[in-house]
């Protein structure tokens, strides 16, 4: 990694979503990923208070849009149907077979002048055109399977309605501490994981090498703000970090066709730029993917390249393997 550059928030604005990348001497340190009309970490909205049982601080609310959201620290004197004004703190998520409401939190008429939304990399970042190549295509395809390797063995990301896991898979404790723990920390800002998290190392009968493993952790962690659980007899060690929205991860469990079908409109982009005036643009695509691929992004990809745009499908392409190429009209 290159010393005295800064890390610097790249964004990317994609057909169907925003990208940004922390980059700091050609590395990816981080990523994270935005959807149209997803709520915003940090945004205040006017809100209707439309369920609040007797005397509790937390009820549900609706804002502009009709999305409802859980807020708490209600004053007690606030009843259904009154209006407010709530802050943000983590987007809806979906999970497998359901949706986890928005949460949100009272600000008083005071405080909401007065305590501004953070920071956001998509407000402070650096738009450019495009990312270095192939960036966005390593983290994408990482997310994309959940596995990523390191001397000696891989990681496995997986979400769960309860925590985020990663799985450490390899044969001898000291691969588990002094390679697999750099790659987990990689993973963790790759993904933008948040929430609870649980890693479960193989088992590690030495308490100094369990301890060793913990204080690895704790160094590669040392920035990335987060509570830890020291590493127990099985080997299982649980972090607790801030979140504010669904991690890539989350996006592929529950929405891999639209993440796809996203990437698929990028890598048309990117083949347009590379040939000649005149020729069409090919999107080859799993036949799922087709449906997925919105008439206004379709006409949005044809604005941006200034090419006709013509999809075929291919049943032998996986989901994610979508092709772009230029081609004789």
């Amino acid at each position: 990694m290159a010393e005295g550059i800064a890390p610097e928030w790249l964004i990317e604005d994609g057909i169907g979503e925003t990208r940004a990348l922390l980059i700091k001497g050609g590395q990816v340190l981080a990523a994270k990923l935005r959807w149209p009309g997803e709520l915003i970490a940090g945004d205040l909205h006017p809100a209707k208070l439309i369920a609040k049982p007797a005397g509790a601080r937390r009820g549900v609310a609706t804002i502009a849009s009709g999305e409802e959201v859980l807020v708490d620290h209600l004053p007690r004197s606030l009843t259904e149907g009154q209006s407010f004004t709530l802050r943000i703190v983590r987007a809806a998520i979906a999970e497998r077979g359901r949706l986890k409401r928005a949460q949100g939190r009272h600000v008083a008429p005071d405080e909401a002048t007065a305590a501004p939304a953070p920071e956001s990399p998509f407000a402070t970042g650096e738009r450019v055109r495009r990312f270095p190549a192939g960036s966005w295509e390593e983290v994408w395809l990482a997310a994309s399977s959940g596995e990523m390797a390191f001397s000696g063995g891989a990681i496995l990301c997986s979400v769960t309605p309860a925590m985020t896991v990663i799985d450490v898979d390899c044969g001898w404790p000291q691969e588990a501490y002094f390679n697999a723990v750099p790659m987990i920390s990689t993973a963790l800002r790759w993904f933008d994981i948040g929430g609870n998290i649980g890693i479960d190392f193989p088992t590690i009968l030495d308490k100094s090498d369990r301890k060793a493993c913990d204080n690895r952790l704790a160094e590669y962690l040392a920035d990335w703000p987060h509570e830890c659980t020291a590493m127990n007899g099985f080997g299982f060690v649980q972090l607790v970090a801030r979140l504010e929205g669904p991690s890539l991860l989350h996006r592929f469990a529950t929405a891999r066709l639209g993440a796809a079908a996203r990437m698929a409109l990028r890598r048309g982009e990117l083949a347009a730029e590379t040939g000649t005036a005149g020729r069409t643009l090919l999107l080859t695509v799993h036949p799922a993917l087709k449906a997925k691929l919105k008439p206004e992004w379709l006409a949005e990809l044809v604005r941006r390249t200034g090419r006709a745009v013509r999809i075929e499908t291919d049943p032998g392409l996986a989901i994610e393997a979508a092709h772009a190429q230029l081609v004789s009209a």
